[in-house]
């Protein structure tokens, strides 16, 4: 009869401490258990409706059926029906390639005060490589070109042009007929109109800094038909998603970054606004993204939806993370050569120096607010350390800092010795540095298209530039588990320190908090259970 009560009581201290563990468990799994998740509806109704149609047929407009001899003459023809959309977009950082910053006397921007560890700068405008991308017909000087972003055709007005002007006034019935088939080609590319696509968008930004994916590590160009692994919005078999779709329009401002002006100035979901901004992750799927009672709802006023959802970054295509100027200028023979490494990328080119590519990146994470702290051309720096040219703005006790992921770019790049001063040499054109290989005299000619003075001695300093992650989001399926920052050893938030992260952290205080309540449970369940065995035990006695 003992033995069997012993068994009994050793049976209900088992069932005893199995329920203590599991019922919360059991709980917690209730919670997260149910209906889908207001993010999902609230992202489902936003794009419902994602359906676009016109009113005008282009190709039955009078005005675009006219032979058009350049492309100043394209745009004035927009213009006779979109009466204000030149006025509006040159006022836009698209146009002028330049933003206010909040330090007096300084432009933010390409054209700008503003510099890069890739390119550097786009000297004002008078860097012929980087004007490729501005969406003018001859940059600034001449009328904007609606067709950048508007066209839906890829064809070649600058050569279609320039063999119009070469053929002029030659009879041969052979040119003219040519000179007929140019002009119905340009026809046909004005009459095909769209709202902006990806493609659009994508021939400048997924090449930024000199290359696909040199720039962005979650901009390239597998962004321009990605499969729904790579990014659930922009998939065709996903949300397909055009770039304006989170980046709204209004006056042809496009929602988004400008340098130190947060992309959003308030987290508004469409319940809050439905005229918000869709810039935001919360636009959509609101502050509260997953099921009801989850406990990762309770992370989204810390943590950037990104930071789970984009695991890595250059998941198809390899992206730029060092970028070295100092080794730039080595030539073979008296002519300037390349090395191609990993991924067919080149690691050494003479007009520019040695890189390293880098596929499946785990982003770097920091406290972020939507702003940025820049290193312009007018800012002192300290070249005894690595110079931050931009980075996140942002600290646990603000309200609007998330955690946020990020591709931070490295590398080398000259500055002043005397002024200690960033500088912008003149890379491109006949008197730029990839001809001339001069850098001293690249410098001097770049930082006077600013206005800047240089001392004439250089040297190289490391420097970092911080991208925000905010593409390639993948399937659910894919997004972090909990023990990639909540882990002691390798936690991916072990740069994220003055907080106390469970699993990563320890607190003796905590721990042995802790530990008294584990022991101090297991001996009243221990006592209660002898108590319950000698009292029943003498009863039977």
């Amino acid at each position: 009869m003992k033995i069997n009560c012993r068994k009994q009581v050793f049976g209900a201290i088992l069932v005893v401490i199995f329920a203590t563990l599991m019922i919360p468990m059991a709980f917690a799994s209730k919670q997260v258990s149910g209906d889908e998740a207001l993010g999902i509806k609230l992202a489902k109704q936003a794009v419902r409706a994602d359906k676009h149609w016109t009113t005008t047929d282009h190709s039955k407009t009078e005005i675009l059926n006219k032979n058009f001899k350049s492309g100043d003459e394209i745009t004035q023809a927009c213009l006779s029906c979109h009466t204000d959309a030149s006025m509006q977009f040159e006022k836009t950082i698209h146009w002028t390639w330049k933003v206010p910053s909040e330090k007096e006397g300084i432009m933010n921007g390409k054209a700008g005060h503003a510099i890069n560890n890739f390119c550097i700068s786009g000297n004002n405008m008078e860097d012929k490589g980087c004007i490729k991308c501005h969406a003018g017909w001859n940059a600034t000087k001449g009328e904007v070109n609606c067709l950048v972003c508007h066209g839906a055709e890829k064809f070649n007005f600058k050569e279609a042009f320039e063999d119009l002007e070469a053929f002029a006034g030659d009879d041969d019935p052979d040119t003219l007929e040519i000179v007929k088939d140019i002009y119905g080609s340009i026809k046909d590319a004005t009459h095909n109109i769209t709202l902006p696509k990806r493609e659009n968008c994508g021939k400048c930004h997924f090449n930024g800094g000199g290359g696909d994916g040199v720039k962005h590590g979650d901009l390239d160009t597998s962004m321009a038909q990605p499969n729904k692994k790579l990014d659930v919005h922009m998939a065709a078999e996903g949300a397909n998603f055009a770039c304006t779709r989170c980046h709204t329009t209004v006056e042809h401002n496009i929602a988004g970054r400008l340098y130190t002006r947060p992309a959003s100035a308030e987290r508004k979901s469409l319940i809050d606004d439905d005229m918000a901004s869709k810039i935001t992750c919360e636009s959509c799927h609101s502050n509260l993204p997953h099921k009801n009672y989850s406990k990762l709802n309770d992370h989204t006023d810390k943590v950037a939806c990104q930071s789970c959802h984009i695991p890595e970054f250059a998941r198809v295509n390899p992206t730029k993370m060092w970028w070295d100027w100092s080794k730039a200028g080595d030539l073979k023979d008296g002519k300037p050569y390349h090395i191609e490494g990993p991924y067919k990328k080149h690691t050494y080119k003479s007009i520019k120096g040695e890189f390293r590519w880098e596929k499946n990146v785990k982003p770097e994470y920091f406290w972020y607010n939507g702003s940025f702290a820049n290193i312009g051309i007018k800012d002192e720096i300290d070249p005894s350390a690595i110079v931050e040219i931009s980075h996140p703005l942002g600290n646990k006790n603000d309200p609007d800092s998330r955690i946020a992921p990020f591709k931070i770019h490295r590398g080398k790049q000259p500055y002043d010795k005397i002024r200690k001063r960033m500088v912008a040499p003149l890379l491109s054109g006949p008197n730029g540095y990839w001809t001339s290989f001069d850098m001293k005299d690249a410098i001097t000619r770049g930082n006077k298209t600013l206005g800047e003075p240089f001392s004439g001695e250089y040297d190289f300093v490391e420097t970092t530039y911080a991208f925000p992650t905010t593409h390639m989001v993948a399937p659910r399926e894919d997004a972090l588990n909990c023990s990639e920052c909540h882990i002691r050893k390798n936690s991916r938030l072990a740069n994220i320190t003055g907080i106390y992260l469970p699993g990563r952290d320890r607190s003796n205080f905590i721990d042995k908090i802790g530990l008294i309540a584990v022991l101090g449970a297991f001996a009243g369940v221990m006592l209660h259970g002898l108590g319950r065995f000698f009292t029943r035990n003498g009863k039977e006695e």
